[in-house]
């Protein structure tokens, strides 16, 4: 089995693909996750059902510190179903079976401030390079930063804004795993709590590429999607 090394500090860790004997760490670590959150709205649990199924998918890795998990990044296909993301940034129903979901990163509270869920990105993106999926997609919640930047580091742009999981809002992220994005040289800058106004710039066409802080605000950077999809 391939595996990925690096240091966090002094420590050193290792990264892997998990299996079926990994799945009481994975709980346990998401449990510590959820307890040091300060808002709950950024992040949705899976259950054991889900995990199961990425893990017997082979999307799923986690990094290791002593032997001790303390981080993973899970990938999902999701079913098809009227909820798929794929129909958020306009993919016909046949490209469907050809999407994965980035599902969820969990990093543990002691592990944070080294960039870890960054580097787990990387690898993820790079086991999807390798396969024969088209389009990867992920939800955001707006403002939350980290997951944001981590999201569009790996070349994702921001497809939809709607409400999700019932009814809480997030961005819909989506990446031609294949392809190459020509950025656009048309752009505008939007501050990121109006949400009508990127609604509107999406529905007409536009994607967000990038956020900014400028006077203690944050704003989404959004550019002419052209053939992007």
């Amino acid at each position: 089995m391939k595996e990925w090394k690096g240091k966090l500090g002094v420590k050193e860790y290792i990264v892997r693909q998990l299996t079926q004997e990994h799945l009481d760490s994975i709980l346990r670590l998401q449990h510590v996750v959820l307890g040091a959150m300060e808002n709950d709205n950024f992040l949705s649990p899976l259950t054991i059902g889900e995990y199961e199924d990425s893990i017997a998918c082979n999307l799923m890795i986690g990094a290791f510190v002593d032997n001790e998990l303390i981080a993973f990044r899970a990938l999902a296909l999701p079913p098809i179903d009227d909820q798929h993301l794929g129909y958020d940034i306009g993919l016909s129903k046949v490209q469907l079976e050809k999407v994965v979901y980035q599902e969820i990163t969990n990093v543990h509270p002691n592990y944070r401030g080294f960039g870890l869920q960054k580097k787990l990105g990387v690898i993820v993106m790079e086991l999807l390079d390798a396969s024969p999926y088209t389009h990867v997609c992920a939800t955001v919640a707006p403002f939350n930063i980290a997951s944001l930047k981590d999201k569009l580091s790996q070349g994702m742009v921001i497809g939809a804004l709607k409400k999700k999981y019932g009814d809480m809002l997030r961005y819909v992220f989506y990446k031609k795993i294949h392809v190459d994005r020509n950025n656009e040289e048309t752009f505008i800058e939007v501050p990121m709590d109006a949400i009508e106004k990127q609604q509107q710039l999406i529905a007409d066409g536009w994607i967000g590429t990038a956020i900014l802080q400028k006077d203690n605000n944050w704003y989404v950077t959004y550019e002419g999607k052209g053939s992007y999809i």
